[in-house]
């Protein structure tokens, strides 16, 4: 058979998504990343349904689980926060778990902090080395997998502070 006689497939379409979506269209695909992942503004993924997706967003966009996007072909997509391996630090007190705090903040680790029926905690990637520095500050450390939603920093889009004329903006999370 000859080259000019074979059927070629054209290249599956890739989906473009461009834009987040906050209306109230329930999504009919889902994106699953994990934190690193939603960081990028530029990536080339797979939708839950197997659909190849294009993500150019603007640049500095961090997406976060339960936000929605909007493709080129007018479907909406939820992003799903995957879960991945984490490092929990509990401390006896809340000057050890601010002391914790300092530390990884220092070296500007990306920290999850909440609370449960347990107490309060901080939530870091897993790093033998931070688990190393936590427990040498008398943390309670606990290797988990779940998805990882760390603050997004003083000066993360979000809310200005009205009439201080700084241009800080503070970052407030969805349900806080």
């Amino acid at each position: 058979m000859d080259i000019e006689s074979r059927s070629v497939s054209p290249a599956p379409a890739v989906l473009l998504i461009e834009a987040l979506y906050d209306g109230d269209a329930p999504a009919t695909d889902a994106l699953e990343l994990d934190f690193n992942y939603r960081t990028k503004s530029r990536l080339r993924a797979a939708l839950a349904s197997g659909a190849e997706a294009g993500l150019f967003l603007p640049r500095g966009t961090v997406l976060r689980g339960g936000q929605k996007l909007v493709a080129s072909d007018g479907r909406i997509v939820a992003v799903v926060a995957a879960e991945e391996d984490l490092l929990e630090a509990r401390c006896a007190s809340a000057v050890d778990l601010a002391r914790a705090a300092f530390h990884l903040g220092n070296r500007h680790v990306a920290v999850q902090v909440g609370s449960d029926a347990g107490g309060d905690w901080l939530r870091l990637q897993a790093d033998h080395v931070l688990e190393g520095m936590l427990a040498g500050l008398g943390a309670r450390l606990r290797a988990l997998r779940a998805p990882f939603e760390p603050e997004a920093g003083a000066y993360a889009p979000g809310h200005q502070h009205p009439g201080d004329g700084s241009g800080a903006r503070i970052h407030m999370m969805a349900g806080q």
